[in-house]
């Protein structure tokens, strides 16, 4: 019978409370330097915002692309979770709009979350964080078409494409300026009556 010092015991337990504060602080700490900085920020950095050692991040994390896309996956699930909340809205384009600026607005300072929801190819495999937010943006897309409030000659795909655009000209735009790309985006995106 193996003792319970053994390296599967080890595994097997529970991480202890200390690690487990641990890791959120690195966490926390590297969403704020990803969204401040972007992908380029290094694990040293981010170790020295947290208050750990580099050897504490690489003990949760190995790898910078492995921390970076925790904290994208973490985002994109929170922003799946608001764009459900919109799904069943009694006005489906009123929803629709304001998913978009929502998106926009905590979006358009956030390097990471930006660069994963224009080329998910910059931050590492986040596709499947990602399905779940892009099937709740095609419901909030095709409820607000159905209603007559979104053209119709849009499909999700090119939404998603629109929304990088727009995510890209908003970090452009003057900070007296922005949302106004986003505003520019919207009015193209409303059925002309």
């Amino acid at each position: 019978m193996p003792d319970d010092t053994s390296a599967d015991a080890r595994k097997r337990r529970p991480p202890r409370a200390d690690a487990l504060r641990n890791r959120q602080r690195v966490l926390s700490a590297a969403r704020e330097a990803f969204a401040a900085e972007g992908p380029s920020v290094s694990l040293d950095d981010i170790a020295r915002r947290a208050g750990v050692g580099a050897g504490t991040v690489h003990r949760h994390f190995p790898t910078k692309d492995e921390l970076l896309k925790a904290v994208i996956v973490d985002r994109l699930e929170e922003l799946t979770v608001a764009a459900r909340g919109f799904v069943d809205a009694a006005d489906p384009g009123q929803a629709f709009f304001a998913f978009l600026r929502q998106l926009a607005a905590e979006s358009r300072h956030n390097l990471a979350v930006s660069a994963a929801l224009t080329d998910p190819s910059n931050v590492g495999d986040v596709l499947e964080a990602g399905r779940g937010l892009q099937e709740a943006v095609t419901v909030l897309l095709s409820r607000a078409q159905a209603a007559g409030a979104v053209r119709p000659d849009i499909d999700a795909d090119e939404l998603h494409a629109i929304i990088a655009g727009a995510l890209a000209m908003e970090q452009r735009l003057p900070p007296g300026s922005q949302g106004l790309g986003l505003t520019v985006i919207i009015d193209g995106l409303r059925v002309v009556a």
